[in-house]
């Protein structure tokens, strides 16, 4: 029995293919295997492109400064994708919910997909449980992964150990006296 097929799952997906995008087609539906998705779709050679433009327009939700303006962004795409509830059997999962008329193109269903599940997540979970990595807002540092807090406590801020160690070395050393007075040493 599948409770919510659409929250964590869903969400986890869009921030892979956000934070690793694959180089074609196959990549997105092979990503999309891995998370869960078990249905084929009928391939067409705009998929990479209009997935890619699916993608981009859920980083708009992530980037949205306030939870006001996730929930309008989420609404407006929700709306967009006729995201209504339909009960469905495929695959030998068993009984669960689509959000999506059958025989919609990859990019029309991972919008519904990422648009239902992220609103499932952040409902459920709390608005402030999706961002960019935090080390991506210290001076020189890159990272601009996106990171999907599903811990017990919330309080996730960074995308992975490695950028929450680089993160603590820098607080560490921000705390550290200046090394070296201007005094040469004793020989």
């Amino acid at each position: 029995m599948h409770l919510n097929p659409y929250g964590e799952y869903a969400v986890l997906l869009a921030a892979s293919l956000a934070n690793d995008w694959p180089v074609d087609r196959a990549g997105i539906e092979r990503r999309a295997r891995d998370f869960g998705m078990t249905m084929a779709f009928q391939p067409d050679g705009r998929d990479h492109e209009r997935t890619r433009r699916v993608v981009d327009r859920w980083l708009a939700v992530v980037d949205a400064g306030d939870g006001r303006t996730k929930a309008a962004l989420l609404n407006d795409l929700m709306a967009e994708v006729g995201a209504y509830p339909r009960m469905t059997d495929h695959d030998g999962e068993g009984w669960h919910l689509h959000y999506r008329d059958e025989g919609r193109a990859l990019p029309d269903v991972l919008l519904a997909v990422f648009s239902v599940g992220t609103a499932l997540h952040l409902t459920t979970r709390g608005m402030s449980r999706l961002a960019r990595c935090e080390a991506g807002a210290a001076p020189g540092d890159t990272c601009r992964d996106v990171f999907v807090d599903v811990t017990r406590n919330g309080r996730q801020r960074y995308c992975s150990v490695r950028c929450a160690n680089r993160a603590a070395v820098r607080r560490h050393r921000a705390r550290r006296p200046t090394q070296g007075t201007g005094a040469s040493p004793a020989g």
